[in-house]
């Protein structure tokens, strides 16, 4: 088996990206994998400094301090590797690679 780190190609291709609703993603990569997300479970793995301490790795952000009401106010498209998302609590510094969502969305 392929470690999620090791892998190439289409596992972490998006196909297509959808905003569902206010508070949903879906991502279907070009593998024909789907993975759907929330808005506060991704808010809640954000990989920006202010949520994760750059040095240490180790996760800032308290989960429990993110609403499950949470949604997202804007999503864009980082260069050809990255998602960005402004959520609707005003936080809008995590850039989430193509790999990152694929391996959230298989947890």
């Amino acid at each position: 088996m392929i470690e999620t780190a090791e892998r190439r190609g289409p596992a972490i291709e998006p196909r297509e990206i959808k905003q569902e609703g206010e508070a949903g993603l879906r991502i279907t990569w070009a593998d024909d994998t789907v993975c759907v997300y929330t808005a506060a479970e991704l808010r809640r793995h954000c990989p920006c400094a202010q949520c994760v301490n750059e040095w240490t790795g180790q996760r800032v952000l308290q989960p429990e301090s993110i609403s499950d009401e949470l949604t997202i106010a804007d999503l864009s498209v980082v260069g050809r590797y990255a998602l960005n998302f402004r959520w609707s609590d005003g936080h809008e510094t995590g850039i989430y690679s193509f790999r990152y969502l694929r391996e959230l969305g298989e947890r």
